[in-house]
């Protein structure tokens, strides 16, 4: 007897039964970009924590107050009132007509007495900042206590070069034939004193907010991963977000958010000292500005690495102090070093990361630097920050589900997936 042979059918595997599948209920649909996920919830948690938004505000009133004062400062004493007899008051009408000319910080208003005893007066009274009076020798500024050196500045200009013409005048010549040759040029080799104690005082305002900036979102990185870890939450969101994943979430929105809150310290400041004496030397520092930017956002990417790989390796908030300690004495180290270094040491480590998101855009501040330096700092700086996402995703990969206490970094390389 033949039997006949039925061909093998091929039997798909199914699924689990308690796996729900595309449609049931109960089914996740993996999501697309989990990175972005965690940025946006890092954003979002900042924006209400009572914490972050009181340091900024102070911050802001910080800038504010510093730009209000430099305004006030401006305006303070630049009006004098100069009283003068009506026999001098001719000069006295010169040197208020001449002032702004020669000082545009300083205003002067005559005010016409009779007699020498109605000047004393005024100046007793306080109703006359000082009192231009002329002598058989020459002119006299006389003040109560004191005469503003400023005032006596313009004073002693208009009185001088007045004197010289109505000389020349009696003499049949003129100024110029007197003064010839008898100018004296200044000249400075590097730059103009004014700008370069601008671009000084700039800096060392960079370089504390680039400190303040990395010390603080940084130190809130590093609490954050302490704190999922501490109580297990991570272990919750590792199965549902891929490790790497979750750290360029945390690094993304931290950095984001640092970026955003300098470029707005950096307009409130801008817009407030065009207000001021120093709105003329804005320009000269627009540049090294955008540059600041730009170094800050490649700079605070590799510190926030290495905070997230702190916060890794630590498995209690105590632990933490150690953890971060080479990270903050890094930043001491490019805090000072932006005050101290010049000359080579400055041109050397400006093209050293991390210290170059610092050194390099206070070179172009300062005008020391060439045009194509920034460039080549900065892909330097590039390069260096892909090499530390790669070491520091390595070991927060391989740190953050560790919770049987602190481990060393050593120990986090060579930790099992």
């Amino acid at each position: 007897m033949t039997t006949t042979r039925q061909p093998e059918r091929s039997i798909e595997p199914r699924a689990p039964i308690d796996s729900p599948q595309p449609g049931e209920p109960g089914h996740t649909t993996p999501l697309r970009h989990p990175w972005a996920l965690v940025a946006r919830r890092e954003i979002a948690t900042k924006l209400v924590d009572r914490t972050f938004l009181l340091g900024t505000f102070v911050t802001i009133a910080i800038i504010a107050g510093f730009v209000l004062i430099q305004a006030v400062m401006v305006q303070r004493g630049n009006d004098y009132r100069l009283v003068s007899t009506s026999s001098d008051v001719a000069m006295a009408r010169s040197v208020a007509e001449r002032a702004t000319g020669l000082d545009d910080a300083v205003r002067v208003t005559v005010q016409d007495v009779p007699d020498e005893a109605g000047a004393r007066d005024a100046l007793e009274q306080e109703t006359a900042d000082a009192w231009l009076v002329s002598g058989d020798d020459g002119w006299r500024i006389v003040g109560q206590d004191e005469v503003s050196s400023d005032l006596e500045a313009v004073a002693t200009t208009v009185v001088r070069e007045e004197t010289i013409e109505a000389n020349a005048q009696a003499a049949g010549t003129t100024v110029e034939v007197l003064t010839r040759g008898a100018v004296l040029e200044t000249e400075v080799l590097v730059g103009d004193l004014e700008q370069r104690d601008f671009a000084a005082a700039m800096g060392f305002a960079l370089a504390f907010l680039f400190y303040l900036a990395s010390v603080g979102f940084g130190a809130a990185l590093a609490g954050s991963v302490v704190e999922e870890k501490e109580s297990r939450i991570v272990e919750i969101i590792a199965t549902k977000i891929p490790v790497r994943q979750l750290l360029a979430g945390k690094v993304a929105g931290n950095t984001a958010l640092a970026v955003l809150q300098m470029a707005l310290y950096g307009v409130i400041g801008v817009v407030g000292l065009s207000f001021t004496s120093y709105g003329a030397l804005l320009p000269t520092v627009t540049g090294a500005l955008g540059w600041f930017l730009v170094f800050f956002l490649v700079g605070f990417l590799v510190i926030a690495c290495l905070w997230a790989v702190a916060g890794a390796l630590a498995s209690r908030n105590e632990d933490l102090q150690s953890t971060s300690m080479p990270i903050t004495m890094v930043l001491l180290g490019i805090f000072f070093g932006s005050l101290f270094l010049d000359g080579t040491a400055q041109t050397v480590f400006s093209y050293v990361p991390p210290a170059s998101a610092v050194l390099m855009p206070l070179r172009v501040l300062d005008g020391s630097a060439a045009w194509w330096e920034p460039f080549v700092s900065l892909a330097i700086l590039l390069v260096a920050a892909g090499l530390v996402v790669l070491v520091a995703e390595r070991l927060y990969r391989r740190s953050l589900l560790q919770t049987q206490g602190r481990i060393s970094m050593r120990q986090a390389w060579s930790a099992p997936e």
